[in-house]
Parts: structure tokens; C-alpha cells; sequence
């Protein structure tokens, strides 16, 4: 017995096969091998064709079907994890109208500036838990004043992740956790935020189904299921967003459970139990994937953009030539904490919403000509990332979110024992890394919307621990000193 997770991109699609009773995965991969494209016709812009998400879909199936070498049939049950906030539309066909405007495009941002400012930061934020910013109906705005030729002919909008799933079932559905996501669910009411859909002009019928994120939603068509290569009738029983799926991959499911990603850009996702909001909308929050009405998880999200990006820049135009991440780590192992008085701000990869969408771009300071090296550099760079990281806690700490654990894939800056501990010593977290990804999360997810594990513990036993860092003791005051210098240069 068989499980198979999705986890859309917006580099790569990937899948992973999980055997269901031991939870391991037994065959995963990705295509294309190479970045997907990413059109951007103007600065701002970044839209991709959802075709191509099948195409590569459609690869990796067949890839992990063959190394596999399982019957189609013994997959029980099919998972899909996504990237958050893209815009994709349907016509009464059923056909795309266009390109899905897709997370990193900013073209929107006036439109939510102003629904927030006319609707009021007091309704918006009590409702809706943020700003309409550059969410996803944010971006079906700017289609309605800028194309409303194809905006005449929606039928749908979707989710990049539900359109998928529409793929596979011919059903056009979403969650309440994807509408949160898109700025489209009230919290208060309990119900799509109508008020907004008036607002923006927009038809709540142009929502599709709404459907449990966990539970039989839909199942494969057969003529699907044949492209595929699966079984007709297979299942889809969970979908999510790539941050909540991230955290259910890391089992992160309750108040005060925290799960980290450190990226390009790099994200903590906090879980709360009421909607509280932060005033200044500096960090996001959305229905986690088992929010109810009755049993209220919020996810609350913060995000830098600028993390491991910072290190790929360095380890570019300031270590020595042909280096290694592996060896860098190495060199700022031998600078003590605080490198010698060297800070370095990493916020240089766009505006950053911790900051109110200020971008200060990167800053580095306290260069001493005699006595400052590469290494001091890096290690500053390391440090800097998980002070912007504690920066940005402080905020989730203030809405209630206690950061006492962190829990992350053991991969990108988490590879780094500098960052790690500096984590750890500046937080007073213990930081738990696990070997798991988005894929293997969300075929687990579809195993507990499916009924094969009765609850996440189940789904998660097989969950193992690679690595814990505690905060030293005997580190933390130095640690404490160089994040006080670090703040002044914010």
C-alpha cells in the first residue's frame, strides 16, 4: 500500500511514492532538471504557463512509477502541496483564459494597498488577518481593471495546487485553507470575505467548490489516470499550500509548534490558537491545514526574503574562488561570535514585509581593513540571517507564539552550523532537523485525509530526528552582544 505526494514549484514539480505502513519514500524525483521558466514581460511581473506544471508533472510521475517499479493500483491515495498564492482561471469551458500570475509577481500590490486603505486596517486585518497586499484576489483585481476582456469570460479562479488536482478530476474545488492564502476567507464570519469580493467587484461565485483539505475531494478520471499512468478512481485526499505543508511534513500541527525553512529566502511558520493579527502586518496568517471553526490553527508566517541568497552571494563575489558551502562553513568556524565586530544586514533580495515593505537593501558594517578577512564575512553573513530570523520571532512572539522548539529539514542554510547555533543561542530554542520534504509531506497528508493513519502522529512515527542543536549556555551573552550591535545598523 502506496502513497504519492506532489509538491508543485515554482522551479520544479516533484513526487515522492511512500510506503504507507513503513513511511518511508521509496522513489522520488523532479523535473524539469532545470528551473521552469518564468515569464516576466515587465519589472514586477512572473507568470508561468500551468501547462508546463503538467508536463513536468506528467515526468515525474512516470519517473517515480518506474524506479518504483509498484502497480498503479496499490497507490491508495494522492497528495498535493503547492506554491502559495498564484492566480490560475477558467473559462465555462473549463479552459485557462491566461498565464497564472504566480507568488513573486508585485503587480497587485497597489490594488490590496488600496482595498486595505478603503475597507480599513481595523476590518481588514480583524477579518481577513492581513492586508489584501498582493494576495491572490489582489492579482484577480488587477485583471479585472487591466484585461477585463479575459476577466469577463472567468468562469473559476484557482490556486495553482487546485488547478492541478482539476487536472487529475475534472472537479474545480479549493479549501478554506487556500482562500485564506488568497485573502478570500473571513474569519470572523466563518465564510468567503464577501465584503472584499464587493469591493474588488468580483462574483464569490466565481469560487470553486470548497472542500475538506483532508478527506476524499475528488478521484482520477480514467482517461487522467491513463496520461498519468496510475489507477482510474485514485483519490485525491489533501491539498495545501507549500508552507503549511511544509510544517505538517514536519509534523508541526499545534500552538507554539514552530517549522522553519531557510531558502533562498527563508520562512517560519508559527501556529497560533486564536486570530490574533500583528497591527502592522508584518508578518502573514492563514487557516493552517486542520483549522476549524471549532478548533481554531492559525498559521502565522514569516518571511526574509533575503537568507541563503545572501550566502550564494558571497560565496560568489567574496570567498575564495571555488570553494565549497561545506568549506566556507569551515572558515567561519574560526572566527569567534560576533566576528569581530563585523554586522552585516541581509535584507537585499526586494521589500521585506518585517520591515513594512521597506527595502533597505543588504548593508554590511564595522570593516577594519587590518584585521578583517573573508572568513569574517561569512560568518557575519551566517550570523546576520539568524538575527533577521530572531527579528521577525519577536513579532510572532508578541502574538502569542512561544518559539521554545524549531523544527527544520536538515538542507540549505541548516546545513550551516554557524547559522544553526547562532539560531539556537539567540532565540533560547532547541532546533530539531529532520531528513523530509514537501512531496513526502504531502503524500503523508493524503495518507491522513485517505483514513490510512488515523491522526498525524501515525502518519509521522516514521519522522526521524538527524540532528539537535541546543542553545550554549556559555555562547549566548556574546551571542546577545553582537545581535544588540547587529539591531543598530536596522
Amino acid at each position: 500500500m502506496y502513497l504519492l505526494g506532489y509538491d508543485l514549484g515554482s522551479s520544479s514539480v516533484k513526487a515522492s511514492i511512500v510506503d504507507a505502513i513503513t513511511g518511508e519514500s521509496i522513489a522520488s524525483d523532479f523535473f524539469p532538471k532545470k528551473e521552469m521558466e518564468i515569464k516576466s514581460v515587465k519589472t514586477g511581473w512572473a507568470e508561468q504557463n500551468p501547462e508546463v506544471w503538467w508536463e513536468n508533472l506528467k515526468q515525474s510521475t512516470k519517473s517515480v512509477l518506474q524506479s518504483s517499479g509498484i502497480n498503479p493500483s496499490e497507490i491508495k491515495a494522492i497528495g498535493i502541496s503547492y506554491q502559495m498564492h498564484g492566480l490560475v482561471l477558467l473559462d465555462n469551458e473549463l479552459k485557462l483564459i491566461r498565464d497564472s500570475i504566480i507568488w513573486c509577481d508585485s503587480r497587485a500590490v497597489p490594488y490590496g494597498n488600496d482595498a486595505f486603505e478603503k475597507i480599513g486596517d481595523e476590518k481588514s486585518l480583524s477579518h481577513l488577518l492581513n492586508s489584501p497586499g498582493n494576495f491572490t484576489l489582489s492579482k484577480l483585481a488587477w485583471v479585472k481593471a487591466n484585461e477585463p476582456e479575459k476577466f469577463e469570460k472567468i468562469k473559476y479562479y484557482m490556486l495553482p495546487g487546485d488547478y492541478i488536482a482539476f487536472r487529475m478530476t475534472g472537479k474545480a474545488q479549493t479549501t478554506i485553507s487556500g482562500l485564506s492564502e488568497g485573502i478570500g476567507w473571513d474569519f470572523k464570519a466563518d465564510k468567503p470575505a464577501g465584503f472584499l469580493f464587493n469591493y474588488f467587484g468580483i462574483n464569490e461565485k466565481t469560487i470553486p467548490e470548497i472542500t475538506p483539505t483532508f478527506g476524499i475531494q475528488a478521484t482520477l478520471k480514467a482517461d487522467i489516470a491513463s496520461e498519468l499512468g496510475l489507477a482510474e478512481g485514485t483519490p485525491i485526499t489533501y491539498r495545501a499550500g507549500d508552507q503549511p505543508n511544509n510544517a505538517l511534513s514536519l509534523n508541526v500541527l499545534e500552538p507554539g509548534e514552530i517549522a522553519a525553512t531557510a531558502g533562498t529566502s527563508g520562512v517560519v511558520y508559527g501556529i497560533n490558537s486564536d486570530s490574533r493579527y500583528d497591527t502592522l502586518s508584518r508578518v502573514n496568517s492563514f487557516a493552517h491545514v486542520n483549522h476549524t471553526k471549532e478548533n481554531t490553527r492559525i498559521g502565522v508566517l514569516l518571511c526574509i526574503n533575503g537568507t541563503a541568497i545572501l550566502n550564494t552571494w558571497i560565496k560568489n563575489n567574496v570567498a575564495p574562488e571555488g570553494i565549497t558551502y561545506e568549506g566556507m562553513n569551515e572558515m567561519a568556524a574560526q572566527i569567534p561570535i560576533g566576528s569581530e565586530g563585523v554586522s552585516i544586514i541581509p535584507f537585499g533580495n526586494g521589500a521585506e514585509r518585517v520591515l513594512e515593505n521597506e527595502e533597505p537593501n543588504c548593508s554590511i558594517h564595522g570593516i577594519n581593513f587590518n584585521t578583517i578577512s573573508k572568513a569574517h564575512l561569512i560568518r557575519a553573513a551566517h550570523e546576520g540571517i539568524a538575527f533577521s530570523f530572531k527579528f521577525g520571532m519577536d513579532i510572532m512572539n508578541s502574538m502569542g507564539i512561544e518559539t521554545k522548539k524549531i523544527r527544520a529539514g536538515h538542507t540549505n542554510l541548516f546545513l550551516s552550523p554557524i547559522f544553526r547555533q547562532t539560531l539556537a543561542n539567540i532565540t533560547g530554542a532547541t532546533i530539531e532537523l529532520y531528513n523530509t520534504d514537501g512531496s513526502i509531506g504531502a503524500a503523508k497528508g493524503a495518507g491522513i485525509g485517505a483514513g490510512i493513519y488515523k491522526n498525524a502522529e501515525e502518519a509521522f512515527k516514521s519522522l526521524k530526528i538527524i540532528k539537535v542543536i541546543e542553545p550554549k549556555k556559555e555562547e549566548i551573552e556574546a551571542t546577545k552582544a553582537a545581535y544588540e550591535k547587529w539591531l543598530k545598523y536596522l
